[in-house]
């Protein structure tokens, strides 16, 4: 069998799966898949043939490339939609940019069904936590009421989540036994993120963090909530900020254990996470899921992917003009007094956005630091396959202690 026929039968069943079926809605589309130079086109929506309501997108490679996409594992920059058309050059993708803005979450999810794989998950015991809420108030004046989570006793462990998400994302982490024998694991959702409202004088203008103001909130959780130096662990823009917490207050932390860690993550931001024309939820859900690693069980892909479609409107681009606009890791990373302060960099192979070659970078300008790879997980390890995280994570921890 042919690629071409191989892609048109994994396309008819992916087509077929109810979450594609609901991603569809709305949708006034024909897609064409070119493989060589042959053509299948995908009609989405009630018309068959363009018209002045319907968009046409393209996207189109060589046999061997779409190959690669049908392999399972599908290698690094072929496994999702996005990586696809942020990094890939072997595959040509034309369209309207609206257009691809609106059916993103439509071409998520069709390539994550092309090679369906399914990998038993066992049932976080979320009754391992306890949740409550706490009234901040920052350096600068500004006041929230806000909600952090925790599990296991011991020196305590800062979780601190990833842009226009929350601490949900650290669950499965947070409630490791073997890890809350020795750890006490701590995480709060930041002012307009998950269970904590915006801080108490927003007058409903849009949200835009900057570095100084997510210093300022987490310092002020440390030392009004936690009351000692803590192990900063973050993810993303959680491990951004774990490292500028190690550069500019060395006093509040004990270690670093910087997940995903960015250098410089410049074009995170696009015109349509924020857009009327295009659904937040689905769209930054959709942008996200793009990051993510194949052979992560597809039930806990979809939850990585769930948290951040519940994000209020604005919140997840607001979080990327920190994270992908201001942060600098070799600012931060030449500031970090790495002999004091113990530094790991895990890093998913999958994940496009902090790359392996980016935590390296950071890994040598920081003294004794180590990067720990993980070839089979993305941007979210902690959440899209915890079980295999813990695999990475524990001996990290276990050195710490020692």
């Amino acid at each position: 069998m042919s690629v071409f026929e191989r892609l048109v039968g994994h396309l008819s069943a992916a087509l077929a799966t109810p979450e594609v079926t609901a991603f569809a809605r709305g949708l006034s589309l024909r897609v064409r898949f070119t493989v060589g130079d042959r053509v299948h086109d995908v009609a989405i929506g009630s018309l068959t043939a363009l018209s002045d309501e319907t968009s046409e997108i393209g996207i189109s490679a060589s046999a061997d490339d779409w190959a690669l996409v049908l392999a399972y594992p599908a290698p690094p920059t072929y496994h999702s939609f996005s990586s696809i058309q942020l990094r890939n050059p072997r595959f040509k993708i034309t369209g309207a940019p609206l257009a691809i803005a609106q059916a993103r979450a439509w071409f998520e999810a069709i390539f994550a069904n092309l090679t369906p794989h399914d990998v038993q998950t066992q049932l976080t015991d979320l009754s391992r936590l306890r949740g409550t809420y706490h009234d901040i108030t920052t350096s600068s004046g500004r006041i929230g009421q806000i909600y952090s989570e925790e599990a296991g006793n011991g020196p305590p462990v800062l979780c601190l989540h990833t842009a226009g998400a929350d601490t949900r994302q650290f669950h499965g982490v947070m409630c490791d036994p073997a890890l809350g024998s020795d750890w006490r694991l701590v995480g709060f959702d930041m002012p307009f993120h998950g269970r904590s409202m915006p801080p108490v004088d927003w007058a409903g203008g849009a949200y835009l963090l900057d570095q100084q103001t997510y210093l300022d909130w987490c310092v002020s959780f440390i030392e009004q909530v936690i009351g000692e130096p803590v192990v900063a662990m973050g993810c993303s823009m959680g491990a951004g900020i774990a490292m500028v917490l190690a550069a500019e207050r060395p006093d509040l932390v004990r270690a670093v254990i910087a997940l995903e860690a960015p250098l410089r993550p410049r074009g995170r931001r696009n015109d349509y996470l924020t857009h009327a024309k295009v659904n937040g939820g689905w769209h930054s859900a959709a942008y996200v899921r793009g990051l993510l690693g194949p052979r992560s069980p597809a039930d806990l892909r979809r939850r990585a992917a769930y948290i951040y479609s519940q994000g209020a409107p604005g919140i997840y681009d607001g979080d990327l003009a920190f994270y992908s606009e201001e942060y600098d890791g070799e600012q931060i990373a030449r500031r970090i007094d790495g002999k004091s302060i113990p530094v790991s960099l895990l890093i998913g192979h999958y994940d496009f956005s902090a790359t392996v070659d980016d935590a390296h970078q950071l890994a040598g300008w920081i003294e004794n630091a180590r990067v720990i790879e993980m070839p089979e997980l993305g941007h979210f390890p902690m959440t899209e396959h915890p079980a295999e995280m813990l695999r990475y994570l524990r001996p990290v921890f276990a050195s710490l202690k020692r």
